[in-house]
């Protein structure tokens, strides 16, 4: 059993003396600085907690997580808190092996110039929490993402000298509007800077050109994760109600991102890369696969020519209106040069030109000739993280709705350490609990917690479990009673 998102919290008077030493007492204040301003949305520095009701209104704060992680469960925040404990519980929560997410490995994306130190000094100090473990741990390093040599960086010093073999992104990144930004700088006017941006999901329609990080990634044999949501995002920005902006923005977020890699044809170019996209569900993926099909069907470079104005048969249209339009036109004149727009509407036709040559295919870059190819370059790459109790998993394995009999790659991440794991004995038995059900089925079952996650690590780097438990279970020998009894 390999479970794919496990949140373990840093004991801060340990981490603020590693990061002292990395880089001082300033790398110190910029690491507190991050981490107590994540949910501010005014520039005083109040968070939603410490305005009143109407300067939330006044300023639109959106409400912030709250009461994030367990706490009336001792033996499991203490858990996710010393690598010795989980390591010994492992086998009590049943998993064989585990990807580990330290709470605060992205928090430095805030940071600004201290951003890579940042970065840089935390994955140092979760590769060293957690390297006496390696056999049956391994915690994720936080690549930022501002631009693909700054990810490149921290990539290489990751992997090649931390030993980290997952990484841990975020799935976009909010740059200035440069035509707001040239007439409001952000120097003069924060508030306009801070407001008016757009995110950029490093696929579709950036500025940065984002191959040269893919291509080492593919190159290092990693597999990249996110979780990225979409709260505070427009229809996600309650001012009151924290659950209001919470349900969903997981796969919202990275529904974003993923659509972006296909469409920018990310995945084209880099078939061997695999993504993981955590904590949204399973059943986005194989939604988001349908609507690809059916959309490319009836609007790929030759379909899409069924509702070109110019293919309108103007000899046809007019015979028709002078023998059954009477009613509608009544008085007015029946004008031949104007009658395929009159037809259409003026909100119709809001183009200035008409497109011209590839202009009409949404799918060029991604480079789809056939179904086949959007399997290929949606399924094959994109791994889609279930929690336990995620019923809707059952979407992803229903071959007989998902088009061209696809079952969509789900991974098991039981997501402990976060509120919906109050206790973390409890995640595989509720897993199992569906099969119980007849939501999904043991095949079904075997590859959730199992099969695909095997798949994701071992697709990117076939060395990946060289070394850990995993591999031993695998070749037969030594198999503890425990690890039978999970099995089983």
């Amino acid at each position: 059993m390999i479970d794919t998102d496990v949140h373990v919290n840093d004991y801060t008077p340990v981490l603020e003396d590693y990061v002292q030493q990395y880089g001082g007492g300033k790398l110190v204040d910029a690491l507190r600085r991050v981490l107590g301003s994540r949910f501010n949305t005014r520039s005083d520095g109040k968070d939603w907690y410490q305005q009143t009701d109407a300067e939330r209104r006044y300023h639109r704060t959106m409400r912030s997580p709250w009461w994030a992680r367990v706490t009336r469960n001792t033996l499991d925040l203490a858990t996710y808190t010393l690598p010795e404990l989980l390591y010994e519980r492992l086998s009590e929560q049943g998993s064989d092996y585990s990807v580990l997410f330290p709470n605060d490995v992205l928090a430095p994306l805030g940071a600004g110039e201290f951003r890579q130190p940042l970065h840089r000094a935390l994955n140092h100090f979760h590769a060293d929490q957690y390297r006496r473990y390696a056999d049956r741990l391994t915690p994720v390093a936080g690549i930022p993402l501002n631009t693909p040599q700054e990810g490149i960086e921290e990539l290489e010093f990751a992997v090649k000298a931390l030993g980290l073999k997952v990484i841990n992104i975020s799935g976009g990144v909010r740059r200035p509007i440069r035509d707001v930004a040239d007439r409001y700088p952000a120097a003069e006017h924060p508030l306009v800077a801070k407001h008016a941006h757009y995110i950029d999901f490093y696929g579709i329609d950036s500025e940065h050109d984002y191959d040269p990080f893919w291509a080492k990634v593919v190159e290092l044999g990693v597999p990249v994760t996110t979780h990225y949501g979409s709260q505070g995002w427009t229809g996600r920005n309650s001012i009151s109600n924290y659950m209001f902006n919470h349900i969903g923005h997981f796969a919202d977020g990275s529904q974003a991102f993923a659509k972006a890699l296909f469409f920018g044809g990310v995945t084209r170019r880099f078939p061997g890369l695999r993504v993981a996209l955590l904590e949204g569900g399973a059943d986005w993926g194989a939604h988001v696969f349908t609507h690809l099909l059916d959309r490319w069907d009836k609007r790929n470079r030759e379909a899409v020519q069924n509702y070109n104005p110019a293919h309108v048969d103007v000899d046809l249209l007019e015979d028709l209106f002078r023998r059954y339009g009477q009613e509608v036109l009544g008085d007015r004149p029946l004008v031949r040069e104007s009658l395929v727009r009159d037809c259409l509407g003026i909100s119709a036709l809001p183009h200035s030109r008409e497109p011209v040559g590839d202009e009409t295919d949404d799918f060029l870059l991604a480079g789809i000739e056939r179904p086949e190819d959007i399997r290929a370059r949606w399924v094959d790459p994109f791994y889609f993280g279930s929690e336990a109790d995620d019923r809707t998993v059952a979407a992803a394995f229903n071959d007989k709705l998902n088009p061209l009999g696809v079952k969509v790659n789900a991974i098991w991440s039981s997501d402990v350490g976060h509120w919906d794991v109050p206790e973390l004995t409890e995640p595989l038995a509720e897993s199992r609990d569906l099969v119980d059900a007849g939501v999904i089925s043991e095949a079904d079952f075997r590859s959730w917690v199992f099969e695909n996650p095997y798949r994701f690590y071992t697709e990117a780097n076939p060395d990946f479990f060289r070394g850990t438990r995993i591999e031993t279970l695998l070749s037969g020998h030594q198999v503890s009673a425990d690890s039978a009894e999970v099995r089983s």
